[in-house]
């Protein structure tokens, strides 16, 4: 079993590859320095977060193709590196620009399937099928959604 999952994960495509190396070296700084991680771990996060905006940039571009929306979301240990990238506006921009064809927009708000951890379902093959490295630790057990309490439920947001 051990074998078969080593190989799975080196077939998968590593994400930092999804920017450039001036980029992914700038916002692993910006997050060991912000979130007072190790560079390992800050690496890690930021994999899994450019995963997650591949992912998204795939949803935006089957909803253009008149497919229905599905919500995938970021996990806590994962969105806080979605923000360090939107905070870098211009890479930010390129990248969903390349990806999804439009900015992809951060709209923080909760349902019951974000509280009880059901969207992960949806989300983690999401992750899958864009064939990067999915690190099943920042998103199996994590079912706390990634906003706080007072997010606005989805008629409103």
């Amino acid at each position: 079993m051990t074998i078969a999952n080593e190989r799975a994960i080196t077939a998968a495509t590593d994400p930092r590859g999804l920017v450039s190396p001036e980029v992914w070296n700038l916002l692993v700084e910006d997050l060991r320095r912000y979130h007072h991680v190790t560079r390992v771990y800050a690496e890690r996060m930021l994999g899994q977060a450019l995963i997650f905006l591949k992912a998204q940039a795939n949803v935006v571009q089957a909803r253009i193709e008149g497919k229905p929306w599905v919500r995938i979301v970021p996990t806590v240990p994962v969105d806080p590196a979605w923000h360090a990238f939107m905070l870098r506006s211009q890479a930010y921009a390129e990248f969903c620009d390349e990806h999804a064809g439009r900015y992809i927009h951060h709209v923080p708000f909760q349902d019951e399937a974000i509280l009880t951890g059901d969207t992960l379902e949806v989300t983690i093959p999401a992750l899958q099928a864009t064939g990067y490295l999915v690190d099943l630790e920042f998103w199996h057990g994590e079912r706390n959604p990634c906003c706080p309490p007072e997010c606005a439920p989805p008629e409103t947001a």
